[in-house]
């Protein structure tokens, strides 16, 4: 994508790019200006490196009480595991979502996004409003410490209380709940369909629409924890239906029964839809090198202060000179600073 990493561009909209040597008194000099005129520190490298750096959490807060400094990390600030090198696979395996991820006899199966990394941004982006609230009020910065294997252990939920409250491990289910049957994709004549009947009330709707009273009638699916205990039957009676009509024939079907369906889309297929499209879920803006750029859209609407994606993911280094500016340097600093490959 002309020298341009797609992954970098699907994620810094919006943001200026500079670039500093922190290893160089002049570089931490520039940080410190930063620094000064800042509410927020966000850094991500392993634990100790900003100590080493001289702009650990306690030299920084130290010098700046009211700056909010957020880390996010693998492992955490403290640990036995907190200077372990953290990627999303690693995490995913961590973290336990891998081992109930995949079908019941398959392999481990993890997320198709870098799921432990985004949910670990999410939490700390929360840990930093929760931060800047209290400084409001007590004029205090505070540290901010966000782990991806924390996260994705926060997001276990009923999972993890599963667990706890029974001492066994999930099962790998594909789509299918643990809890609630029927609740997955089924294959259909032209591809899959996902149905979640979550009440007694919408298998009786369920049923009727499918023309098979005789599924209600079976005393081995009356409820939810028959159906359940009898998930394999059900199921492979459920399958061996679906498989005779395309997707669109049990869409508008359950859609008129009022049963809760939906389709499992390709990409292109879900930039397509029209509800996606209206919401403005996919924006285009103007890169300098890439030209025309299409990135997915704001998923928070504030009524009064509504976002907007107003600049493309920047170019490595493109705004080191306008921020050198706002910082009071002149043209001649700039370019010394150049010259010695401080910025």
């Amino acid at each position: 994508m002309e020298g341009e990493s797609a992954y970098f561009l699907s994620v810094n909209r919006n943001k200026e790019s500079l670039t500093l040597n922190l290893k160089d008194e002049r570089g931490q000099a520039i940080l410190h200006r930063l620094l000064g005129r800042a509410d927020v520190l966000v850094e991500n490298f392993r634990p100790g490196i900003m100590d080493r750096l001289g702009f650990g959490y306690t030299e920084v807060h130290t010098r700046y009480p009211r700056l909010v400094y957020a880390s996010i990390s693998g492992f955490g600030q403290d640990g036995p595991l907190r200077e372990r090198v953290a990627y999303d696979l690693i995490l995913q395996g961590m973290g336990g979502l891998m081992g109930m991820t995949g079908e019941e006899e398959g392999a481990p199966v993890k997320v198709g996004v870098a799921i432990t990394d985004i949910c670990a941004g999410m939490f700390a982006a929360f840990g930093i409003l929760a931060a800047l609230r209290v400084r409001d009020r007590t004029g205090s910065g505070q540290w901010v410490d966000a782990a991806m294997l924390d996260g994705q252990i926060a997001w276990l939920t009923s999972q993890a209380g599963a667990y706890f409250a029974t001492g066994e491990n999930p099962s790998r289910l594909g789509s299918a709940h643990p809890s609630i049957v029927p609740y997955q994709a089924f294959r259909t004549a032209d591809g899959y369909l996902n149905v979640a009947v979550g009440s007694e009330a919408i298998w009786e709707r369920f049923c009727a629409a499918l023309g098979r009273a005789d599924l209600a009638a079976d005393a081995r699916f009356r409820t939810n924890p028959d159906r359940v205990k009898h998930r394999d039957a059900l199921v492979g009676a459920l399958q061996l239906l679906f498989a005779t009509w395309p997707t669109a024939h049990w869409r508008a079907l359950l859609d008129d029964a009022g049963v809760p369906n939906g389709p499992i889309y390709l990409l292109s297929d879900l930039f397509a839809d029209p509800q996606v499209r209206h919401r403005g879920m996919v924006v285009e803006v103007k890169h300098p090198r890439v030209g025309r750029l299409r990135q997915t859209g704001l998923p928070v609407r504030l009524t009064e202060t509504p976002g907007s994606i107003r600049r493309p993911p920047p170019l490595l280094g493109e705004h080191t000179e306008a921020i050198l500016r706002e910082l009071g340097y002149d043209a001649a600093a700039i370019a010394a600073l150049r010259q010695d490959r401080i910025v």
